[in-house]
Formats: structure tokens, sequence, C-alpha cells
């Protein structure tokens, strides 16, 4: 199984640590690529700061986001599920797991990024400011890059297992998985039921994915196919109700009340 997330928009930036080694991080046949992305992320923010600020949709107080990119490629690195934070991360809660299920993770677990394309928990990566739906100079479109890089790197990652696509709009359009994965590839959606209306909330949406990933990680639950996963679920305690099979998959719906 490969729990796929989104990377988050905050980030913790390491105060110390070793400069960025690309051949070190998972996936280093991606090295040229994640290298392509850093030279035009680099460049754009080692220039006109305003200009790179109204590409990278950053506010006038936060310039030093600018400043941060422009030093990425000596910045301090830590581990990836370290750096990234925010509502997903805060219920994964990751330095809290069990043994056990710091070890699925290093396995099981993935982020997307729009520097990196994808990394592990543990691969050593600096703070960044880069969203998937930005353009940039010499490089063009984020998503258009990675989607042209990621596909045998991904399907290498995922062997034979079930993808758990925890993604984003913005961050699943980095790699759509062929028709020939479909019967293994579960997309969660979560909605929020009120009065027996549902819809898509962010923040409860970020929430329980981080919920369902930690509570898959430290089960051991490893399912093969998206009506498994249900069945996981459901054990777990979540309401889950299943899509009918399409050329890209099966969606979960995972219905919650309240956090």
């Amino acid at each position: 199984m490969l729990i796929l997330l989104p990377p988050s928009e905050g980030k913790t930036a390491p105060r110390r640590g070793k400069p960025l080694d690309l051949a070190a991080l998972t996936c280093p046949e991606l090295t040229d690529a994640r290298r392509a992305v850093i030279d035009a992320l680099v460049d754009l923010c080692s220039g006109d700061v305003a200009r790179a600020a109204e590409l990278l949709e950053v506010g006038a107080t936060q310039h030093d986001l600018v400043a941060l990119n422009a030093g990425l490629a000596d910045a301090p690195t830590a581990r990836a599920d370290a750096v990234y934070s925010g509502v997903v991360y805060d219920a994964l809660d990751a330095p809290t797991l069990s043994t056990a299920a710091r070890r699925r993770a290093s396995s099981r677990l993935a982020v997307t990024s729009s520097v990196f394309g994808v990394v592990r928990p543990g691969d050593r990566i600096p703070a960044y400011r880069l969203s998937g739906g930005t353009t940039l100079p010499g490089l063009g479109s984020v998503a258009g890059h990675w989607r042209a890089h990621l596909d045998p790197a991904m399907t290498d990652l995922l062997g034979g297992g079930l993808l758990v696509d925890l993604r984003s709009a913005a961050y699943a359009a980095f790699w759509r998985p062929g028709p020939e994965l479909a019967s293994r590839v579960a997309t969660v959606r979560v909605l929020h039921e009120v009065g027996g209306k549902r819809k898509v909330v962010s923040h409860f949406n970020k929430a329980t994915k981080g919920r369902i990933t930690r509570a898959l990680l430290e089960d051991g639950a490893n399912p093969g196919s998206p009506a498994r996963l249900a069945e996981a679920l459901r054990d777990l305690g979540w309401m889950v109700e299943v899509g009918e099979p399409t050329a890209k998959g099966t969606q979960l719906d995972v219905v919650v009340e309240e956090l």
C-alpha cells in the first residue's frame, strides 16, 4: 500500500542541518527534474522580489519566503515529515507515532512536492514556497513539468500494492495513474454532514485525511483493493461509502459529522 499525501503550504524551516543532497532523495532518477525546478525557482527569487512574490502569490508581508527560495540550494534540511506542517500533518502527528507505525510510514507513505516531485517521510529537504498551480519562468507549469517526469518513479514506488490517493486536486494533476492501475487506486474524499446535508470543507477534509493516515499506520492494515480499504476504515470507526469503479480508480467517501 502507498498512501500519497499532498504537501502543506506552511512549512517549518530547519534551523540547522546538512544542505540539500538531491542524489540522496527517494527516486534519484528524478534528480535532473528536481534540479530544473530548483534552478528556475532560485533564479526567479534571486531577481526582482516583487515580481517573484507576485508569481508565487506571496503577500507583501511575506517577502521572506522569496528569500527562503533564493537560498534553497544551500539551506539546512530536515526530515520531510518535520518540514511539512499544517492541518494534515498536525493530525498525522508523526513524532508521536509508535515505532512500528513509523517503520510502516517509511515504506507506505509518500508526499507530492512541487519542488521534488515526490518524497518519503525520511527524505531530508529544506523549507520552500512553491504551490502546485504555479508557472515558473524558464520551466513552465510546475504540474506539467512533473506530469512529464513522475510516471515511472510513481509506478515503481507503488509496485503491486494499493494506492490510497489523499492528494488535493492541484497535486493530483502531477501524476494520474493509468487505467491499468485503476483496480488498485482508491481516491478518498471527506464529506462533512450537518443536518442531513453533505459538503466538502477544507479543514475537515485535511484533518480527517491526516487521522486516516495515522490510524492506518498504527493499525498495520495493508489492504490490496479499494473495497478492502473501505472495510479497514470501517473497522477503525469511519463511515465509508464506496463508489463505482472507473478507469481512474474507485472513490471512497468518508463521511464525518465532527472532528
